[in-house]
This record gives structure tokens, C-alpha cells and sequence, in this order.
């Protein structure tokens, strides 16, 4: 281990013990099969794909092979118990468009980022009014690559999940822990950190809008992989946190989504764990028939 790792796991230890510490023992690993919490499942595009073009005939595919199989955002709140929530987060130049072809079938999109401000000059950044503006109902806020890529911090991302759920719309908030702090096993003190940080000030009754992604970052298109009992168990642990930073109420009716090089081939044994209520798609969401698959996830 070099010095500068060390002294991080230090660091961040000190910091964290103090936290963990706090929470109460208690049992909750089936806490998810007594939460009736509806399954969401949102496609992350990035900086994806190239063109327009190429954009509008990706939403028409996932649209004809959504339609008669998904009902996401329906009007029929009997329904809500039982369909899937799907949320598509294209790049901002097309989200207009996506949003006019998958709209009619209960579809609903989403930003990949913005900036807390209201306006202002602040070059080449967007507004959580502006892309509100645009039909956009959900956030990404703490997504890895914002945090790993532009370093960006939680004083930043809690600012921004305050500012989205003060405009609103729905935060999903992203965290994790890298390759770094998952072989130094701190994954927990990581993700607990980063929940007390992000959630500053965010109220319980704000919470009913909140949905958390837990994004093992070591476990992004490196071929590694969580296993779905593995990240259940951090599932677990977020709602504990959850419970303690809130109370049982709010930990029950969070719904926590599993991000992490999700693929057809996995997302079954990943939606059958208990605590694990949806998943946020990278690559898989760049191809149909992947994404469609994902989002018709049979249930074990």
C-alpha cells in the first residue's frame, strides 16, 4: 500500500468511525420483503450516442419494445405496486425530442447533470429550472464519473439534490465506493459517508422523492463484478443508515437501485434480492433489445 493510500484510509477512517458508530444494531436484512417500493429502472446514455439521429431511432426502439409489455408511469395508481418505472437520461441536445417519442408510452426522461444555480454566468452549464423547463423529471446527482472524472465534491452534490427536490422534480442519488477503497473493504464506511454528506438537510418528507443508486464504481466496465447477493448486502447497510439518519418509515419507502455494469444476463438474479428495487443502466441502455430486456426483468 503506498503512502498516500494510507494515509487516505486514515483519514477517512477517523472520520467515518464516528458515524458508523452511531448506528444502532439492528436487523433489518428483509426489510425489502415487507416494503411495497415500485421498481424503477433508468437508462444512463452519457455522452451518448453521436447524432441526433442516431438518439431518436434508439428512444423508437426501446419504444416499440416497451410498449404493450411496460406500464411506467401510469395514471392508475393501482397500478403502481406492480409496474415498472422506467427513466431515460439522454444527453441534453436531445432531450426534447426523446421525451415527444417515448412520452406516450409512460416513458419519462430525465438530466444527466446540472448546475445548482438558478442562472447566471456560468458558461456552458444548464439549470435544474431550464431542463424542468424541457419535460425532465428526474436528476442524476454524485453519478461516479461526475464525482471521479470532475472531482466533484458532496458539498456540491448535496446542494444539488437540495436544489432538485426544492424544484420539484426527483434526485437519484448516486454513491459508491472506487477499486481503491473496495480492497481496503471501507465500501460501508464510503457509502455511509457519502449518504450523511449528500442528504445534509434534506428533510423526511423531501425523502419520498429521493432515490439512491448505489454505483460499486470498481464494478463499471472494468469486467468485474458484484454479485447480486453481495449487493444486496450493501443495500442492507444504506437502509440502516437510512434508518438512523431518519427513521424506519423512510428507509422502507426508499427505493435503491443497483448500478454496476447491469446486463440482461444478470439483472434477474440482481431484482430478485429483497433489498434491490432497481437498476441504473449504463452500456446496456445504448441497445435496445439489452435495455428492453432489462426493463422486463423476469421475477424469480
Amino acid at each position: 500500500m503506498n503512502l498516500s493510500i494510507a494515509l487516505y484510509t486514515l483519514m477517512l477512517g477517523i472520520a467515518c468511525d464516528a458515524f458508523v458508530a452511531q448506528l444502532k444494531p439492528r436487523s433489518i436484512s428483509g426489510m425489502g420483503l415487507n416494503a411495497a417500493r415500485q421498481p424503477i429502472m433508468a437508462g444512463n446514455w452519457k455522452m451518448n450516442p453521436g447524432t441526433e439521429e442516431e438518439a431518436l431511432a434508439l428512444a423508437e426502439g426501446v419504444a416499440k419494445l416497451l410498449g404493450e409489455e411496460t406500464c411506467a408511469l401510469s395514471d392508475d395508481e393501482a397500478n403502481e405496486d406492480t409496474c415498472t418505472e422506467v427513466v431515460i437520461f439522454p444527453p441534453f441536445p436531445f432531450i426534447s425530442k426523446v421525451k415527444d417519442t417515448v412520452e406516450d408510452i409512460g416513458l419519462t426522461v430525465g438530466a444527466q447533470n446540472f448546475f445548482f444555480e438558478d442562472k447566471g454566468a456560468f458558461t456552458g452549464s444548464v439549470s435544474a429550472g431550464m431542463v424542468k423547463s424541457v419535460g425532465c423529471e428526474y436528476m442524476l446527482c454524485g453519478h461516479s464519473e461526475r464525482r471521479t472524472l470532475f472531482e466533484e465534491g458532496d458539498v456540491n452534490i448535496n446542494l444539488k439534490v437540495k436544489k432538485v427536490v426544492e424544484s420539484g422534480m426527483k434526485p437519484i442519488l448516486c454513491i459508491g465506493e472506487t477499486k481503491d477503497e473496495f480492497d481496503l473493504n471501507i465500501k460501508k464506511e464510503v457509502c455511509a459517508m457519502q449518504l450523511s454528506k449528500d442528504l445534509f438537510g434534506v428533510t423526511k418528507e423531501q425523502m419520498a422523492d429521493v432515490v439512491i443508486a448505489y454505483e460499486p464504481v470498481w464494478a463499471i466496465g472494468t469486467g468485474l463484478v458484484c454479485g447480486a447477493e453481495e449487493a444486496n448486502e450493501v443495500h442492507v447497510f444504506i437502509r440502516e443508515c437510512l434508518t438512523n439518519m431518519y427513521d424506519e418509515e423512510v428507509a422502507q419507502q426508499t427505493r435503491i437501485q443497483y448500478g454496476g455494469s447491469v446486463t440482461p444476463e444478470s439483472v434477474d438474479s440482481l431484482m430478485a434480492q429483497p433489498d434491490i428495487d432497481g437498476c441504473l443502466v449504463g452500456g446496456a441502455s445504448l441497445v435496445d433489445e439489452k435495455f428492453s430486456r432489462i426493463v422486463n426483468f423476469k421475477k424469480l
